[in-house]
């Protein structure tokens, strides 16, 4: 496997004096404080420049270049613009990109307007076709068994009843029946960004929705995933509003708030054990958005004709 040592700020310097051939030595250059060994840098105000570690993730990097190119016209807000790219070690890839202007969704709430752009996005990712998409390289996934992650949130709830962080009783919500009712429907894959975390959705102070980040995991699959990751990141009754407005019925809908709401759990548990990385703060947040009430989930009897 390819090695490459920590950058530093001398190196990012001379790499972006190589990469723009301005003969600029002397760039304000940072790195991003999240980011880990140093592979996303600030340049300026108006740069950042990520660094692939590893031939897999180079793989994925020149593949989300491509990508955002066909995804740009489909959707209604900022894909982040490459300025230049090439190579930062031998066969290990690098793009310096330009900075969508606003702040993280992490850090701030999403308006009815910014529920629209939402639905702009989720709509844009529809439309996007398939065999386009799957010709750069993008994977297909299956369908994740809601049966199975069920029952893993189940067991993740009852650790999280002895730390006093969940009451289990929420996730009997959650049948076996309707586990099997809320499956993906046959013949529904669609590219699904798989990464609409808040940190990926970039806002303004007004609440709108400016750009996406964070190409380099889509895939070809369910759409549910999306509406997943929108329910964590903006909350369930946003995310619900977004989907609905994009299109999509009660399944797809109530499939991504119990998805978004097992993965919470599950993710949370980890993180009280130190198996996942996150921070605790971060994913009580999650625990939150996803087990926030929606209307749909009171007042829809799901029949066999609502569909994506």
């Amino acid at each position: 496997m390819t090695q490459a040592s920590t950058p530093t700020a001398d190196t990012v310097r001379e790499l972006v004096r190589t990469l723009t051939k301005d003969g600029t030595k002397d760039a304000d250059v940072r790195p991003v404080p999240e980011s880990t060994r140093q592979t996303t840098w600030w340049v300026g105000t108006r740069q950042v420049l990520r660094l692939a570690p590893d031939p897999e993730a180079t793989a994925r990097l020149r593949r989300e270049l491509r990508l955002r190119e066909v995804v740009r016209p489909h959707i209604p807000v900022a894909v982040p613009t490459s300025v230049a790219h090439g190579e930062w070690a031998p066969g290990l890839a690098c793009t310096l990109d330009t900075k969508v202007p606003g702040g993280s969704g992490d850090r701030q709430d999403v308006s009815a307007l910014g529920e629209a752009d939402l639905a702009g996005v989720l709509t844009g990712l529809r439309e996007v076709p398939v065999r386009q998409a799957e010709a750069l390289g993008v994977p297909r996934t299956a369908p994740r068994s809601l049966e199975n992650l069920r029952r893993a949130a189940g067991q993740a709830a009852q650790r999280l009843a002895s730390a006093d962080e969940f009451d289990p009783a929420r996730l009997h919500q959650l049948t076996p029946p309707a586990a099997v009712q809320l499956a993906a429907q046959p013949g529904a894959a669609v590219l699904v960004h798989h990464g609409l975390t808040g940190d990926h959705l970039v806002v303004s102070a007004d609440g709108r929705v400016r750009g996406v980040l964070g190409w380099g995991d889509a895939v070809l699959g369910d759409p549910a995933e999306d509406i997943a990751g929108l329910a964590l990141a903006v909350g369930s009754p946003a995310a619900v509003r977004a989907a609905t407005l994009a299109g999509y019925g009660a399944r797809p809908c109530l499939r991504g708030l119990w998805l978004a709401r097992c993965d919470a759990v599950i993710h949370l548990a980890a993180g009280l054990d130190g198996r996942d990385p996150t921070p605790l703060l971060l994913l009580r947040t999650h625990l939150r958005h996803a087990w926030e009430a929606i209307l749909l989930e009171r007042v829809t009897d799901l029949r066999a004709e609502d569909a994506y």
